[in-house]
Parts: C-alpha cells; structure tokens; sequence
C-alpha cells in the first residue's frame, strides 16, 4: 500500500481519524475531509504526516464531492482508495412512528447513503486508472438488524449496503466495494455527553452483553477497514463485516415482555 493515496471522509475524529492513523503507518497518502471539525482534521495531517492534507467539503453536495477529488488529484495525481466514513443520525424511539419527519429521513438519508454514492462517483476515474482500487462504505449494524438510534438510521445505512452491493457488481473488475457494519463504538462522541465515569460505565455495560466480552473503539474497526482495503484482500468484494464483538449472535434471542424467544 506504500505510496498509495486514500479519501477519508469524516477523518479528522472517531473512526475515520483511527483509520487514517492504520492508513499512513502503511504509507499511504491521506485526503483527511471534514466538514465542520477542521482543527481537528488539521492536527491529525500534522501529527500523522506522510504529506497527508486536510480539506473541508460538505460532501452531501455533489459539487463538493467532485471538487474533493479534485483536490486528491491536484495534490498526489491519483486516488486509490476511498473510506465513506460520514455519516450522521437523529435520536428516535423506534415505536414512537411521530418522532421522526421526512425532512429527518431526507438529511440522514443526504449523507449518510447519497454522499457515500458522489464520493464514489467523484473518484471512480481516478481509482480506476490505480491497480488497486477499493473503497470501504462504513455502514452499521443497525442497517442489518433494524435497529440503532433511530429508524432513518437503521434504514439508511441498509441502503449503504445494499448499494455497496451494487457498486461491487458494476465498478468490477477495476474497483472493489466492501462495507463494515459496526455495532457500538467507544468514541469520544460518547465521552464528552456521559462524562468519564458515565462513559467507563457504558464500556462495561457493553462488555457484559457481547460474546467478546469487550467494547469496540475506533481502532478495532479501522483494522478491518484497512485490511478490506489492502489488496491482500483482492478477492473480496460485494462483502459486509459484522465488527461488534459477536452481539449480532444474540439478536433476535433476547425476550420482549409478553413474548416468547
């Protein structure tokens, strides 16, 4: 992967930020895009180098997206792979059908599904004049099972994977597409709302509940995002990886009250 140059969107924290960190030890050039966290995008090109840059581009716009590319190109002359790690969701209880307005599933549905197909469509040239090009789609548990923060949420990233799936079909055989579908993980999002005690106790409480017996952070779901990318895995492509330490095995299994297993 040395010399290899990549696009991370939502980079500069949380997953994306631990993906581009696993990127550059590999030697790989990082596009590191934010839209509003830009001191942090910033101090992450400084602190991992390797001639990464940061830049801003609200990629729910297509011009921004085509426009981001561009400025992968202009900067290294070439992308090789692409991490769609953008995303973002509103708070909801699933049983309450009023909690949640179009407008609500339009602007998760914007970013978290149609950017991650512009982005695509942006670098699709690029990555297909490189010998090994693949992009990772970071999807969500939620999109598999029906569950997570809010119905949009869960619905939306279905159709990331499912359009990964599609993507696979018809980039092949220039352009792998995978997606990563992690369930809970510890980031500093979580941190800054529960406080560190609160933060410690939502870990432990994940922990019980998972057959790995552990709480995911940003690095354990960066590793598998680097290793789909990795041509290594040149024979993977159209796949979705469950990273949630197993909890997928118990669902379904739990009791809802008035109900049997």
């Amino acid at each position: 992967m040395d010399g290899s140059v990549a696009i991370v969107t939502g980079g500069g924290t949380g997953i994306g930020a631990a993906a581009v960190r696993r990127l550059v030890a590999r030697g790989v050039r990082c596009v590191i895009n934010y839209a509003s966290s830009r001191e942090d995008a910033e101090a992450l090109a400084a602190e991992v180098g390797n001639g990464s840059i940061a830049v801003q581009a609200d990629i729910a716009e297509d011009a921004a997206c085509r426009a981001l590319a561009k400025a992968a190109t202009d900067a290294f002359g070439r992308i090789d792979f692409l991490v769609n790690n953008a995303g973002r969701t509103k708070f909801a209880n699933h049983e309450d059908l009023d909690a949640l307005s179009g407008e609500d599933f339009v602007d998760i549905y914007r970013l978290n599904t149609v950017a991650a197909f512009q982005m695509i469509r942006a670098c699709a040239p690029a990555m297909k004049a490189s010998p090994h090009g693949a992009v990772v789609n970071v999807a969500s548990v939620a999109g598999v099972f029906g569950i997570g923060s809010s119905v949009a949420y869960a619905a939306s990233k279905g159709a990331l994977i499912t359009m990964s799936k599609s993507l696979a079909r018809v980039l092949a055989p220039e352009i792998r597409v995978n997606a990563v579908a992690p369930g809970y993980v510890g980031t500093g999002w979580f941190e800054k709302r529960l406080g560190e005690a609160g933060f410690a106790a939502l870990n432990d409480r994940i922990a019980g509940a998972t057959p790995l017996a552990m709480a995911a952070g940003p690095d354990d779901i960066a590793g598998p995002i680097v290793m789909l990318l990795d041509p290594a895995s040149r024979v993977m492509t159209g796949e979705v990886l469950l990273l949630d330490a197993g909890a997928h095995l118990d669902i379904g299994l739990s009791r809802r009250p008035g109900r049997e297993i």
